[in-house]
């Protein structure tokens, strides 16, 4: 089966449903949302722009990112006031239970039309149910001499949400950073690669564990990292 098929027949649905987590290639959700060349390179160029996350209970300095929140209903999204971001310890063990700062991501990112039609997707992809509390992540891990890049240094986890998306925005002179997906139960299900621009996974986030392996510097001479984005929904009451 094509990339273009596995979207346009809607065949990662039913793994949804099935499997409680579907892996969507680039090149077909590219085409599938008619995403621009231009639109894309803009939005990519906003991860240069991410500061640094200073709460990281290793002690790292490997991660970068910026956040907002949204309200999500029939009439679309509508951005919140900028607030931090929390987890209960029970969803991160190493960073739960602090409200988190981050720097808001900028709004014409937001405005980005790539950005607009994968906000679209995600709200057409998952079985939405009323009111949504929706949570818009960039984060970059970067890969450095002496440090060890985390995506996701919680290991293992639930993001104590319903719905996750995570989309790879670029992969620069790195190698590793395997998904791997399991139940909470402790049973493996599967691991692969975002590898390729727009590479992304949907999760039911209360069947699906998820992490992503260290990452680590081709050339250890030059810059590395690795860009993604998450977006998340929770129904509200």
């Amino acid at each position: 089966m094509s990339d273009a098929d596995i979207l346009t027949n809607n065949s990662f649905r039913q793994e949804l449903e099935d499997d409680g987590y579907a892996r969507l290639p680039g090149s077909g959700l590219f085409d599938l949302l008619a995403i621009r060349t231009a639109d894309w390179a803009a939005l990519a160029r906003s991860w240069d722009d991410l500061g640094p996350d200073l709460y990281m209970a290793d002690g790292g300095r490997y991660r970068r990112r910026r956040y907002a929140t949204f309200a999500c209903d029939q009439d679309g999204f509508t951005r919140m006031p900028h607030q931090p971001h929390f987890q209960s310890r029970d969803y991160n063990p190493l960073n739960g239970d602090v409200q988190r700062w981050f720097d808001p991501i900028e709004q014409s990112t937001i405005d980005n039309a790539a950005m607009q039609s994968i906000l679209a997707f995600c709200v057409r992809s998952f079985p939405l149910s009323g009111r949504q509390h929706v949570e818009l992540h960039q984060f970059r891990i970067e890969a450095r001499s002496g440090e060890r890049g985390r995506p996701t240094p919680e290991g293992m986890h639930r993001d104590g949400v319903d719905w996750v998306f995570v989309m790879l925005v670029e992969r620069r002179n790195v190698r590793e950073g395997v998904t791997r997906i399991g139940t909470p139960q402790g049973r493996e299900l599967g691991e692969f690669t975002l590898a390729r621009p727009g590479d992304a996974v949907l999760i039911d986030d209360h069947r699906i564990m998820h992490g992503v392996t260290e990452i680590h510097a081709v050339d250890p001479a030059r810059p590395a990292w690795r860009d993604a984005l998450v977006v998340t929904f929770a129904a509200t009451a």
